[in-house]
């Protein structure tokens, strides 16, 4: 548990750098949509795992998700600093594409409270 905190302060320590550096460099907007990004998936997730457009399938992969970012067995263990959390990174990002490509644009659009560029960059779609 201790080298979990470690890793979760490092990288929290590492998140708000890179947020100041782009408030330095004059990025305010990138700044801002990066300090919500995780409220604004929590809204996306919540909205569409209760929204009966969205296919079971997809929903179903977002539980596989939760389970493996939940459990305690990773390819590469948490206790190692930055690198312990990829993995999770990882499966997170995959799932949230598939359920984003499989989603109807208007009905994420719908749930996602953050600059829909931001929502198209991290989906994969190339158009905002």
């Amino acid at each position: 548990m201790r080298y979990l905190l470690i890793g979760f302060g490092i990288a929290v320590l590492i998140w708000l750098l890179v947020v100041a550096a782009l408030v330095a460099f004059g990025r305010r907007g990138v700044a801002r949509e990066l300090t919500r990004l995780i409220p604004n998936l929590l809204v996306l997730f919540k909205g569409l795992l209760g929204d009966r457009r969205v296919p079971l399938g997809p929903k179903l992969w977002l539980g596989i998700a939760v389970l493996w970012i939940a459990s305690p067995i990773d390819l590469i263990p948490e206790f190692i600093p930055v690198a312990g959390p990829i993995d999770d990174a990882i499966v997170a990002l995959l799932v949230l594409r598939h359920l984003a490509r499989k989603t109807p644009r208007n009905v994420l659009l719908e749930h996602w409270r953050g600059n829909p560029r931001t929502l198209s960059i991290i989906a994969g779609r190339a158009s905002a």
